[in-house]
């Protein structure tokens, strides 16, 4: 089983759509299955943390292809929790009348008793 494995990269993560595509296209064998409601789910909620970290660590010069890659992601997410744009941006508002928003650059250094 070992030899098998040999070249073998796992992944085991949620990826666009055209991957499997691109990798046949590079001689390669992908194998891949089609998630259900549930798995999705799960998967983007993981993606969204893998696209965060990427655009944490992302130089000047990556870090709009790395928000790209997360404002796909998060669309993705909307649709598959059915929530609209205007649904979004009604609680946007809500929560940026309740706790503001970022634009006076707090830094929270600590809280006293």
């Amino acid at each position: 089983m070992a030899a098998l494995l040999v070249g073998m990269k796992i992944y085991n993560k949620l990826v666009r759509d055209r991957i499997p595509e691109i990798i046949e296209k590079a001689d390669k064998v992908a194998a891949y299955r089609h998630l259900d409601d549930l798995e999705f789910r799960e998967a983007l909620r993981a993606k969204v943390v893998e696209e965060a970290e990427e655009l944490a660590a992302a130089s000047e010069d990556t870090l709009p292809t790395e928000l790209a890659d997360l404002a796909e992601v998060f669309d993705a997410v909307l649709r598959a929790y059915n929530v609209t744009n205007e649904d979004l941006q009604a609680l946007r508002a809500e929560r940026n009348a309740e706790r503001g928003c970022f634009e006076k650059r707090i830094f929270l250094e600590s809280v006293s008793d």
